[in-house]
């Protein structure tokens, strides 16, 4: 006995034994429980629960049941797990922030997005929904495989038919043994299109597959940000996006407070609104002074009350960092191919699909063939009967037994067993004229169908053709639009042509705000008209900069700090005239005190371009513009400022041109860029300018010949002198005189080199806009006051200054709309009645000296 024991021993090396049995199980995890199958998307326990309900009758159309005798049904028969577990999995399947398109029909508490717990088993009810029959429609066809269940005395299915494709549609999440899957929900009418897409053009990719899909579409709602993860994740099956919520701001009373209406996907809200009260108690977030959670049946509502004196989009953009309302969602696009996992690509997760549906297609239609063969089989045995019915009668009296009449008939009319025991079961009814009628129409219409059906499996067009009509029949059904809005985020739009190029005007006030706005927003007075206004300020607040540029090129902002960020300019907001615009803090990450002082259009990063920088106080540096190509979102230092001094200009160049700059006090020096060598971008600079003690830099252009030199001063005068006026100089001398500042005209504000054809905007620190041509001003020595540009109220002054490009002069009599909409103002009355005469006059106070 005892040597037979040991006859059964087998000598093993225990790193080869524990080597294969961790790969066996591995892979059993892999495969049999924590991975989606890519043709139905479903894990085993989620095929199973929904063959259970199937097998119990639970459809749309019956009464509801108890989960627990659902759970029973699985665990009994087919998934030998935990109840809570199976439980759990049929309880998201009915959450409707869960899944995009619900599988179960759930009646009762099934959990809520606060992290709720549903309700025990014995206490809910549950059913199909419509769509899951779509799942599982013609699964009695033959149209899938069996296998034998845990104990082999049940068989389940292998795969469900999966009538739409499901993968993509809700999505899944699971981790395995060394790799995890998350895939998330997309927009039913989008992924039909997408399948649809493939089957007109097979050599479709995944890139040209998101002119259909576009991305995501998450139950609970919300924004993604940018398409770079969403294009990364269906081109290499990895990604991760930027998903927020969806948010408002309202005011009252001068009041604000943040409303958000939509979360991103699987954020808890009861966690969500406890980490913003604790960053409120740990001052971490300031300016929040009542946080309520105002949800209902009727939707998602938490308010966040703030302070007056707080900015609304500075508080929302520290909730984005600080808390869940931005969140980060990792694509992972693993799912079983052929009993192996896989990472798919857009294209292939759709593919897999397609080709699964041709099998179910023929495996139905082979299905269909075969029953129709067979009932036309006994309709030709019972066409026969009618046709000798005496003779059968006869046959069929003359017999002893069924056997013999039964043989009889088989050998006298050549008819099969099945066909002469359906003439032997055949009832008296059928012999009246009315039944032989329906026997040889349904035998016809049966000829037909065989046909076909022979047709459809010689025939892949066919069979594809059926695919797309069947799924455009759940797209009419079930669609519906998309809930997660995807935006421009920072990366670039994949596809421009779809933008329009057209000018457009940037505008940032001093505290930070930015729009853009089309050109022609701005329409052309006469000079010392009252304008329009260009936009709505708060107090203290005023317009700063103002640009005009091409909706596709860069748009390079320099700070006063020395940094520099980029943006395309379609990627800032297009707001109304009279607007306030958006935080610049929302689209680039400027430090807090941090201003923008230049902004440049770019549109291609030339190896023979510069930028030119002047500061405050005077020093000038000279960069390659390939040294600014790859700029970070947090930003790129462009120049190393000295103690106290800001950065005030930056122009693009080719490093052979001349530069002209100006100060407060009304001097300016002109000299050549060659003057200044090309440096780093940690460079400090070199001396452009020397300075009075009291006297600052306040304006920088390149000087182009024939032009003019355009000088504007706080109190709204200005003039206009031929460049030839100011001679070249070297670099770093005291220059020479270009205004005579008085107390009537104020310190320059602006200098610009301007020409004839060309209009300029003239922006009050109120906010006041008037666009004017530059033929109307006048041209004088460098020795003169100016003439008034602008009427200005003894409270205001001129902010900045800006060229643009001639616009077409408008009638006398056009009509303009005032801010409200409400009033027709004409032209002479914006320019509040002041005449060429009244022009000529104030500009005879300003004559050489």
């Amino acid at each position: 006995m005892a040597e037979e024991n040991f006859s059964q021993i087998v000598d093993r090396d225990i790193n080869v034994e524990m080597r294969e049995s961790f790969m066996d199980y591995a892979m059993s995890i892999i495969v049999s429980r924590a991975l989606p199958d890519v043709r139905d998307g479903l894990k085993p326990v989620h095929r199973r629960i929904l063959y259970a309900m199937s097998e119990l009758g639970m459809y749309p159309d019956k009464p509801y049941k108890k989960s627990a005798r659902i759970v029973g049904e699985v665990i009994g028969k087919y998934h030998p797990h935990g109840d809570s577990a199976v439980y759990e999995t049929m309880v998201r399947m009915a959450q409707d922030f869960s899944m995009r398109y619900m599988l179960v029909d759930g009646h009762g508490n099934f959990g809520s997005v606060d992290g709720d717990g549903a309700a025990a088993m014995r206490y809910t009810e549950a059913r199909l929904s419509k769509i899951a029959m779509e799942m599982l429609r013609d699964i009695n066809k033959e149209t899938i495989d069996f296998m034998p269940n845990y104990d082999g005395e049940e068989r389940e299915p292998v795969v469900l038919p999966a009538r739409y494709p499901n993968l993509l549609v809700n999505g899944v999440s699971g981790i395995a043994v060394g790799m995890a899957t998350n895939i998330p929900p997309h927009n039913l009418g989008e992924v039909i299109d997408g399948v649809q897409a493939i089957i007109e053009n097979p050599e479709i990719d995944s890139l040209d597959l998101m002119d259909y899909i576009k991305g995501p579409d998450f139950p609970t709602g919300g924004y993604i940000i940018g398409r770079t993860g969403v294009r990364q994740a269906y081109t290499t099956g990895r990604g991760s996006i930027t998903m927020r919520a969806k948010t408002t701001i309202e005011e009252n009373n001068n009041k604000a407070r943040i409303i958000v209406d939509e979360l991103p996907y699987q954020v808890n809200k009861a966690r969500l609104v406890e980490k913003i009260a604790e960053l409120v108690r740990e001052k971490k977030i300031d300016g929040i002074t009542d946080l309520r959670d105002e949800s209902d049946r009727n939707g998602m509502r938490v308010v966040i009350e703030l302070r007056r004196d707080v900015n609304p989009n500075v508080v929302l953009n520290n909730l984005y960092k600080h808390t869940a309302l931005q969140s980060t969602f990792g694509i992972n696009m693993l799912a079983i191919v052929s009993n192996e996992p896989r990472i798919l690509t857009l294209k292939e997760v759709l593919q897999h699909y397609l080709d699964h549906q041709m099998v179910v297609i023929r495996r139905r239609t082979e299905f269909e063939l075969k029953k129709a063969e067979a009932r036309a089989h006994i309709l030709e045995g019972l066409r026969i009967a009618l046709d000798h019915l005496d003779e059968v009668i006869a046959l069929i009296r003359g017999s002893q037994t069924t056997e013999i009449a039964r043989n009889g008939l088989m050998e006298r009319f050549g008819l099969s067993l099945e066909q002469a025991q359906a003439i032997l079961d055949m009832r008296l009814q059928r012999l009246t004229g009315l039944e032989r009628e329906k026997i040889e129409s349904e035998y016809q219409e049966l000829l037909q169908k065989i046909a076909e059906y022979r047709e459809i499996l010689a025939n892949e067009s066919l069979i594809l053709q059926i695919i797309s009509d069947e799924l455009n029949e759940i797209r009419e059904k079930f669609s519906d639009d998309r809930l997660t809005e995807i935006t421009v985020g920072e990366e670039s739009i994949l596809d421009e042509d779809l933008i329009p190029q057209e000018e457009v005007v940037i505008t940032i006030t001093h505290t930070g705000y930015i729009k853009r706005l089309p050109v022609t927003t701005y329409r052309s007075q006469k000079r010392g008209g009252r304008g329009v206004v260009g936009m709505d300020t708060k107090d203290n607040d005023f317009v700063e900069h103002l640009f005009v540029t091409n909706s596709h090129h860069y748009l390079m902002f320099f700070t006063d700090r020395g940094k520099a960020y980029r943006l395309k300019a379609y990627e800032i907001p297009e707001l109304g005239r009279t607007a306030r615009g958006t935080p610049i803090i929302n689209l680039i990450q400027i430090e807090q005190g941090e201003t923008v002082n230049a902004v440049i259009p770019v549109e291609r990063f030339d190896e023979d371009k510069y930028l030119f920088f002047a500061t405050r106080h005077g020093i000038v540096k000279k960069t390659p513009i390939e040294d600014y190509i790859n700029i970070r979102k947090g930003g790129l230092i462009a120049v190393n400022l000295r103690e106290d001094d800001t950065l005030i200009d930056v122009k693009l160049t080719d490093g052979q041109q001349e530069v002209i700059m100006g100060t407060s006090q009304g001097m300016s020096i002109r000299f050549s860029e060659s003057d200044v060598r090309s440096m780093g971008r940690a460079a400090t600079g070199v001396k452009g300018i020397t300075l009075d003690k009291n006297d600052q830099l306040i304006g920088m252009d390149v000087v182009v010949p024939e032009q003019d030199i355009l000088i504007v001063t706080t109190k709204g005068y200005g003039k206009r002198t031929p460049v030839s006026d100011y001679r070249i100089q070297s670099r770093g001398g005291k220059g020479i005189k270009t205004i005579n500042v008085t107390d009537k005209n104020g310190p320059v504000i602006g200098l610009k080199v301007v020409k004839d054809d060309e209009d300029l905007m003239i922006i009050t620190s109120s906010g006041t806009l008037i666009r004017t041509s530059m033929e109307g001003i006048s041209t004088m020595g460098r020795y003169t006051q100016g003439v008034k540009l602008i009427n200005i109220r003894e409270d205001d002054s001129v902010a900045t200054v800006c060229r643009s490009d001639k616009s077409e002069e408008e009638p006398e009599d056009q009509e303009l709309t005032d801010l409200t909409g409400e009033e027709k103002l004409s032209t002479d009355s914006l320019n509040n009645g002041n005449t060429d005469e009244e022009d000529s006059a104030e500009g005879s106070e300003g004559t050489e000296e």
